[in-house]
């Protein structure tokens, strides 16, 4: 039984981020009482490998939407094949000021220039011991807003270190354009440097723990030929697990006129698909096969998920495209990635 449809005017009456904090809340009291089992949608079985590990589907939860991993057995029972959360930093930090999180309909968009809003990884951990589920679980990791950015090596190895146990995998966010400087790690001697790192903490965790927690980075779509073959060449010389292909846009291609167009922060939805794919298909091609592909952006129907495998991704994530579809969408893109192409 589809509701969504009913309660979206509701919630988009809403400002954007209260009606994001209601949803969270909601979906916490509901998780344990059994009630999402009668909405959720009925999802295939659709099992791939993918980083070494056992996918019972190929949609997954993109990180952002539960920053501290609240709602992870909720996730779970609407069908989702993984859940990422995140993402989290070392220490707990309020993001930038409100309002910080914009609805543009008219193009089924969303602008958030959130800042890594958390309450720190040991809050997020502490949420993961609690939940029920033992599926498949990314934990997304950033740094704090006051580390400065020649020390960011150094809060990606205390999100790796903490994480690395309870983690199915780890992702490594160095696309996002709402923290200062960021991006500046995708450069090619900030990432050569931050890779190595991290790749040789793996080593040792993967010793210490007994077990290989994968290594995926999330990249941004606003790359241009030149760096996503660079990229390309470090991500293959440091042996990394998987990628993320991406983040939002600084781009406002496609929202030109629109309320809210003009607000600072990443662009997500329908507006970054083309954007997205692109990126996503050009690194497939320079990673020629040798690194899988997570691919995430305005995937709003089934016909899109299925666009994104088509580009070379092995698993898909949706954020916006839940917002304006609502819980359907998984079963939706689900089916359309068990169909016969």
């Amino acid at each position: 039984m589809d509701l969504y449809p009913l309660l979206r005017p509701v919630l988009f009456g809403l400002d954007a981020e209260a009606a994001h904090n209601l949803t969270l809340k909601t979906l916490r009291r509901l998780q344990t009482t059994g009630l999402l089992g009668l909405v959720a949608q009925p999802v295939p079985d659709n099992p791939r490998t993918v980083m070494g590990l056992d996918f019972p589907n190929p949609v997954g939860l993109a990180a952002g939407l539960d920053k501290n991993g609240e709602c992870i057995d909720a996730w779970a029972t609407l069908g989702f094949g993984f859940i990422e959360v995140g993402t989290v930093t070392p220490r707990p930090q309020p993001g930038n000021a409100k309002p910080r999180l914009f609805r543009l309909p008219q193009a089924a968009a969303i602008i958030n220039r959130m800042g890594f809003n958390n309450d720190g990884i040991d809050a997020l951990l502490a949420n993961v011991a609690r939940a029920r589920y033992r599926g498949i679980l990314g934990i997304n990791i950033g740094k704090n807003f006051d580390t400065p950015i020649e020390r960011a090596v150094d809060d990606y190895l205390i999100g790796l270190r903490k994480a690395y146990g309870p983690a199915s995998y780890v992702t490594v966010n160095i696309s996002s354009p709402n923290t200062k400087n960021l991006r500046d790690l995708q450069q090619a001697d900030e990432l050569d440097r931050l890779l190595g790192a991290l790749k040789a903490e793996q080593a040792t965790l993967a010793e210490r723990h007994g077990k290989y927690t994968p290594i995926a980075i999330k990249i941004a779509p606003d790359l241009d030929t030149a760096q996503i073959d660079e990229m390309a060449g470090l991500f293959r010389k440091h042996r990394i697990d998987g990628i993320i292909a991406t983040n939002t846009t600084l781009s406002r291609q496609g929202v030109e006129g629109l309320p809210h167009a003009d607000e600072a922060g990443g662009l997500s939805g329908a507006p970054v698909r083309e954007k997205s794919t692109a990126v996503l298909a050009a690194m497939h091609q320079a990673l020629a096969g040798e690194v899988p592909l997570i691919g995430v952006g305005g995937i709003l129907s089934g016909a899109d998920a299925r666009a994104k495998l088509a580009a070379g991704a092995s698993l898909v994530q949706i954020y916006s495209g839940l917002i304006y579809r609502g819980p359907a969408l998984i079963a939706e893109a689900a089916r359309a990635l068990t169909a016969p192409a």
